[in-house]
């Protein structure tokens, strides 16, 4: 008498080499993106979303990802990602960002400008601008803005972090609170579901919170990633800002924190 067939199939040769391959393929994404939907995944690899969470959850087993409701992130970790990388990380959803920031900044406007991607991309945006006096602790976007012979450009003192043209210290802390200026634009490195401004780097936000309290408004800008990233050093809250800059609506408690608080937000769809 022939034995009964089990209710599931055994898995085939060259199924895990498959799942394997799509895990692969996930984790560049995500390091890509910084986010990605279950909903999304299972479209692009044309496979249920139950597969997907698998993948998901024997991911994040690992430590290559981060199992968030809906999707996948970036693990938490206390060093952020490769300066190269994340200038090319979500670069379409950044220059969005700077150009519905540069539309909301006024011709013979004063500005600080932060150490970040997004607020380069911001001042790549600005060029376009008449007169603008910009105090920035940035060689890049010092370097961005240079050529312009309208702009009056201020570059902090400090120490050079060579991974990325950021000057930190007390002498950045210091040229940033000498000057008191219409918009500081700042960037971040993760929101916390309670609205708490996070970033990797201590002296980082010290300078970040000097602009906080020079500027008479303050705007963040930050990709939808930054929402399901947790670095370490709490810079501050996010009802301290003026408007926020994104480029898809933050998660429904930060929309309504920033109702509460009175805080704009502008989305970059387009």
């Amino acid at each position: 008498m022939s034995r009964p067939h089990s209710a599931s199939s055994p898995q085939k040769p060259g199924d895990q080499q498959k799942n394997e391959a799509r895990r692969a393929e996930i984790v560049a994404l995500v390091r890509q993106r910084g986010f990605v939907t279950i909903g999304a995944l299972a479209q692009q690899f044309g496979v249920t979303v139950q597969t997907i969470r698998r993948d998901i959850n024997s991911l994040s087993d690992e430590g290559q990802v981060a199992r968030y409701h809906g999707g996948a992130g970036l693990p938490s970790s206390v060093e952020n990602i490769d300066y190269s990388m994340r200038r090319v990380m979500n670069l379409a959803e950044k220059e969005r960002i700077a150009r519905l920031v540069a539309a909301h900044v006024p011709a013979h406007s004063s500005l600080f400008i932060n150490i970040g991607t997004t607020t380069e991309a911001v001042a790549r945006a600005l060029v376009d601008h008449e007169d603008l006096h910009v105090i920035t602790n940035n060689l890049n976007v010092a370097h961005l803005l240079a050529n312009k012979t309208s702009f009056r450009i201020v570059v902090t003192g400090g120490s050079v972090r060579n991974r990325d043209g950021g000057l930190v210290g007390q002498a950045a802390c210091d040229t940033i609170g000498k000057f008191r200026v219409d918009i500081g634009i700042i960037g971040i490195s993760g929101i916390d579901a309670d609205g708490t401004l996070l970033d990797y780097d201590y002296d980082e936000v010290r300078a970040a919170q000097t602009i906080l309290a020079n500027a008479r408004q303050v705007f963040l800008v930050t990709d939808h990633t930054k929402f399901s990233r947790r670095p370490l050093v709490r810079l501050g809250a996010i009802t301290d800002v003026s408007a926020l800059f994104t480029d898809q609506p933050p998660p429904p408690g930060i929309r309504a924190l920033l109702a509460t608080h009175g805080i704009a937000i502008h989305v970059a769809t387009q």
